[in-house]
This record gives C-alpha cells, sequence and structure tokens, in this order.
C-alpha cells in the first residue's frame, strides 16, 4: 500500500515578514527529515501589502484588511493548499469571516494556545499576556481564556505603549537594548500583577522568545500553531 498523501499548507503571512519566516523556520525544524521530500510542502504569500490591523483596530481609521486576507486565502486554496494558517495572532480577529470564504479548514491559534496552557501542570489560572493591544481591545483571548478557567492579566497603558513599540521595532528590524529592557519590564509588570504562566501572542514578540530573565511558564502561540500545523499536515 501506497503511504498516504501530505497535505499541503497555505500560509496567509506578511504579518510582519519576519514572524512568518519565524514561521516557517520552525516548522523545518519540527519535521524530522533526512532529505528535502521529508519537509512539508508549503504554499506561502507573505503579503507585506495588508493592510494595518493596528491601524483598522486600534487607531480606528485604516482600512479593513479583510478583504485582502480573504483574496489570499482563496488564492492559496486555488493553489493547492489543503489547509491553511495564519502565523499572526491579531490577524485571528477575522478568522471567522475568512474561513467562511474558503472550503478548506483554517487552524485557530487562539484555542491551539489555550488548549497549550490547560496542559501546564500546575495548571496556572492567570496568565500575562504579551501582545500587541489589538489583542485585548477586540477581546480575541480574553473571553476564550475565561471559558478555560483562565484568567487573562494585560499590561497597563504604559506596559502597552512600551510593547507597542517593541512589535513595530521586531517589525523595522531596529531592535535595541532599550527595547528589550522595555518587554522585560512589562513582563515583570504582569509577574507583580499576579500572572503565573506568560502568553506570547504576537508573533513579532515569538520572533524574540521569552523576555530576558522571565522565569514562569511561557507558551509561545506560534509554536502551538507550528505543531498543529505538522500534525495536520501528516494526519
Amino acid at each position: 500500500m501506497s503511504a498516504p498523501r501530505e497535505k499541503t499548507v497555505g500560509v496567509i503571512g506578511g504579518m510582519g515578514p519576519e514572524a512568518t519566516v519565524e514561521f516557517q523556520r520552525r516548522l523545518i525544524a519540527a519535521v524530522p527529515a533526512r532529505d528535502d521530500a521529508d519537509h512539508i510542502h508549503v504554499l506561502v504569500d507573505n503579503n507585506t501589502k495588508i493592510p494595518s490591523r493596528i491601524a483598522a483596530l486600534i487607531e480606528g481609521h485604516g482600512e479593513d484588511p479583510l478583504p485582502v486576507l480573504i483574496a489570499m486565502a482563496k488564492g492559496l486554496e486555488k493553489q493547492g493548499a489543503d489547509f491553511l494558517v495564519i502565523p499572526c495572532n491579531t490577524a485571528h480577529y477575522y478568522l471567522p469571516a475568512i474561513a467562511a470564504a474558503v472550503s478548506i479548514p483554517l487552524l485557530d491559534m487562539v484555542g491551539l494556545s489555550i488548549a497549550r496552557l490547560a496542559a501546564l501542570s500546575p495548571k496556572p489560572e492567570r496568565i500575562g499576556m504579551l501582545a500587541s493591544p489589538a489583542v485585548q481591545k477586540v477581546g480575541l483571548y480574553a473571553a476564550r481564556l475565561r471559558d478555560a478557567g483562565f484568567a487573562a492579566l494585560f499590561p497597563d497603558e504604559t506596559g502597552e505603549e512600551k510593547i507597542l513599540r517593541v512589535i513595530r521595532a521586531v517589525k523595522a528590524n531596529a531592535m535595541t537594548a532599550e527595547h528589550r529592557k522595555d518587554y522585560a519590564a512589562v513582563a515583570g509588570a504582569l509577574v507583580q500583577a499576579g500572572a503565573q504562566a506568560f502568553l506570547i501572542a504576537c508573533t513579532e514578540l515569538s520572533v524574540l522568545g521569552p523576555p530576558e530573565g522571565a522565569t514562569l511558564p511561557s507558551i509561545d502561540a506560534l509554536d502551538a500553531l507550528v505543531d498543529a500545523t505538522v500534525a495536520e499536515a501528516r494526519s
């Protein structure tokens, strides 16, 4: 009998481009391969021209990115993708509408990340959210975390400003020691507020990894998506 055909993944990328490349790097590392053919077939639309999610969701004056995201999803489906992923947390705000526009599955990084938090032992109750302020504003994680028995702790206004500067620095390839100090300071403030674990829920922050000096358990949403992508491609 021949082996079952592996599925092709379509990546709705470019949010930002380095985060998309980081997803691909981790995906390659997650596959036990001896040669090129052992890796997963990946179709990537690394579209840096998607309208800003921050402008649309936080600042309230940006162009709606949804039509572009739907066009990308349809394009990847037409090219032969068997399922889709979005290596951007904030863009998951648009996931229901994107999923409704195609006939192939779209993996849910939010749900995958919460499931990984639930698997921690001992199970934490208060989760320090290392994420874009847009994640809090649109309620992307808070209600679903609450339904799973967690409380989401977000940075205060000063912390939001710091984390947004860090995210923009990653996008601009302009990270400095000061940005890393800000990232660590935001994490420290969340610990002081009672966080028992961190959720890295911005793929720009995934590029950086856990904040320097962080000792709490840390779940990275991008890792959860990578592992689910490998499982889906080989299912």
